[in-house]
C-alpha cells in the first residue's frame, strides 16, 4: 500500500503548469508553479513545519507549547497543521485587512485568532507586529514563530521550493517572478537558483504603500511610501530579515486594482482559482515583458488559493464598491439593473414639503418624481430643499407643488449612456427610465458617474 503517514508529508511537489491565455502577450514561456495542492492550499506550508522542527531541534518549543505568530492568514493554516499533528495549541494574530474567509478557516482548524488594526504604525501597542510579541511575553511555555525574522522561512525555500524549480524545468528557467511579503520565498529560491546559473533574473512584485521597491533601488526607507494598501500577502512597512535583496534584481509595483483584476483573469482565463498576490505576480510580470525574450523561460509562483478571496476579489460587489469592476453600462436599462429590486420613490404633489425631507432622509436620495393623478408632474432635489430651509423655512409646511421643478425627461431602457451625458447635466439631476415590464426607475448623476469611472 501507498500512504502518507501524516497531512505534513504531502507538503510539496506542487506541479508546474504553463499559461496559455493570460500571459499571451508576453514573448517567454510562462509556466506558474501552482502551490495550491500543498494541504493548507498555500506555499507557507513549507516554512511553516521548517520554523516548527526548527524550533523543536533548538528547544524552542516544548511539548503541549502554545505558537504564537502574526500572519495574513496562509502561514497561520500552515502552523496550524503543525500543531494539530504534533499537538500545539496556536494563536494567530491578524490584521483587520485580510479576508473574513482566511480568519474562518483558522478557526476551523483549531486556532484562536486575534485581529489587529491595519493603518497604525508597526511600533503601535496595536499593532499586529507588537500584539503577537506581547502575547509570547505573557503567554507561559510559548514560542513565537516570526516569520518576518526567522531566516527558518527562507531556508525552506533554499532546500525545497528553489529545487523543485530547478528539477521541473530542467534547468531552463530564466527568470522567477513572485510576490514580496516576508521574503522567505523570493530569498530561499532565488539564492537556490543563483547558485545553479548566476543569470537567472530574480523578479520580486510589490505594492503601492510598501517600502521594498524604494529601499531596493536607493537603500532609503521612506515612510512617506508606507500607506494602507488593499492587496494581501505581500508588500510590508518593514524590512524583515528575511529579505534578501542581493538575491532580488528588480522590484515592480502592481496597483490594488490590478491584482484584483488579475486575479480574476487567472481564474476565467485559465482555469486557475489562486489569491490575490497571483494577480500582483502576473500583472507584474506583464508590465516587465519588453524585457523577455521568446527563449526566455519565466516560473511565476502562484502562492495560495482563491477560496481565501471568495468575499473579496471574486465579489462583484465588493469589487464594485472599490472601483475595480470595469463595467461598461451602454444604456439606461443596464444602469438601472444596479438597484432594480429597490422601487422607485415619488411623492405627490398635494404632500407637504416636510414630507419630501422625512422621505429624502428616509431612503437616503437625493432626486424625487413629483406625482399628480398618476402621472409625472414636478420634481424635486435636494438643492431644491436647502433654499427651502435657509431662505424660508416656513414652505417646511407647504405643499410640494410650490417648490417643483419641471419633470424629470422620460427615457426609454434602450436609451444610450450618451445619450443620458446629455440629458443629466446641471439643471437636469436624474432622468425616469420607462421599463418594457412596466413601471419606472430612475438614473442620477450619480449612476452616470459611477458607470464612467
Amino acid at each position: 500500500m501507498k500512504f502518507y503517514n501524516n497531512i505534513l508529508e504531502t507538503i510539496g511537489n506542487t506541479p508546474l503548469v504553463k499559461l496559455n491565455v493570460v500571459t499571451k502577450d508576453v514573448k517567454a514561456t510562462v509556466l506558474a508553479k501552482v502551490e495550491t495542492t500543498n494541504p493548507g492550499n498555500s506555499v507557507k506550508d513549507r516554512m511553516a513545519i521548517k520554523m516548527i522542527e526548527d524550533a523543536e531541534k533548538a528547544g524552542f518549543l516544548k511539548p503541549g507549547g502554545t505558537i504564537i505568530e502574526g500572519t495574513s492568514g496562509n502561514t497561520g493554516m500552515g502552523l496550524a497543521l503543525g500543531c494539530i499533528i504534533k499537538g500545539y495549541k496556536l494563536i494567530c494574530v491578524l490584521n483587520d485587512k485580510q479576508s473574513k474567509e482566511k480568519m474562518d478557516i483558522l478557526r476551523a482548524v483549531g486556532a484562536e485568532v486575534v485581529v489587529c488594526p491595519t493603518a497604525v504604525e508597526p511600533t503601535d501597542p496595536r499593532s499586529y507586529y507588537s500584539v503577537s510579541r506581547r502575547l509570547a511575553e505573557e503567554t507561559p511555555n510559548s514560542w513565537y514563530a516570526n516569520q518576518y525574522d526567522n531566516l527558518s522561512n527562507r531556508t525552506a525555500h533554499y532546500e525545497s521550493t528553489g529545487p523543485e524549480i530547478w528539477e521541473q524545468t530542467g534547468g531552463k528557467i530564466t527568470h522567477f517572478v513572485v510576490g514580496v511579503g516576508t521574503g522567505g520565498t523570493i530569498s530561499g529560491v532565488g539564492k537556490y537558483l543563483k547558485e545553479k546559473n548566476p543569470n537567472i533574473k530574480i523578479w520580486g512584485i510589490d505594492t503601492y504603500g510598501s517600502v521594498f521597491k524604494k529601499y531596493k533601488e536607493t537603500g532609503i526607507f521612506d515612510e512617506n511610501e508606507i500607506y494602507p494598501y488593499i492587496t494581501e500577502g505581500i508588500g510590508e512597512d518593514i524590512l524583515p530579515e528575511n529579505v534578501d535583496f542581493d538575491v532580488i534584481d528588480l522590484f515592480e509595483k502592481v496597483t490594488d486594482k490590478d491584482a484584483a483584476v488579475y486575479t480574476r483573469k487567472i481564474a476565467r482565463e485559465e482555469g486557475i482559482f489562486v489569491g490575490n498576490s497571483a494577480g500582483s505576480a502576473i500583472k507584474g510580470l506583464l508590465q516587465l515583458k519588453d524585457q523577455l525574450t521568446e527563449d526566455d523561460v519565466v516560473v511565476v509562483l502562484f502562492h495560495d488559493h482563491g477560496s481565501r478571496y471568495v468575499g473579496k476579489m471574486f465579489n462583484d460587489d465588493w469589487m464594485r464598491e472599490r472601483g475595480f469592476l470595469d463595467e461598461e453600462f451602454k444604456t439606461a436599462g443596464e444602469l438601472v439593473a444596479q438597484h432594480r429590486n429597490t422601487p422607485l420613490v415619488t411623492v405627490y404633489a398635494e404632500e407637504l414639503v416636510s414630507h419630501a425631507i422625512a422621505a429624502m432622509r428616509k431612503f437616503s436620495i437625493s432626486q424625487i418624481p413629483v406625482m399628480k393623478d398618476g402621472k409625472f408632474v414636478g420634481s424635486i432635489d435636494e438643492s431644491d430643499v436647502y433654499q427651502v430651509l435657509v431662505e424660508n423655512p416656513e414652505l417646511r409646511n407647504a405643499a410640494i407643488s410650490t417648490i417643483m421643478k419641471a419633470p424629470f425627461p422620460t427615457v426609454k431602457a434602450a436609451t444610450h449612456l450618451e445619450e443620458l451625458c446629455k440629458l443629466i447635466n446641471k439643471n437636469t439631476p436624474a432622468v425616469l427610465v420607462e421599463m418594457p415590464e412596466g413601471g419606472h426607475h430612475i438614473v442620477t448623476r450619480y449612476d452616470i458617474i459611477s458607470a464612467m469611472s
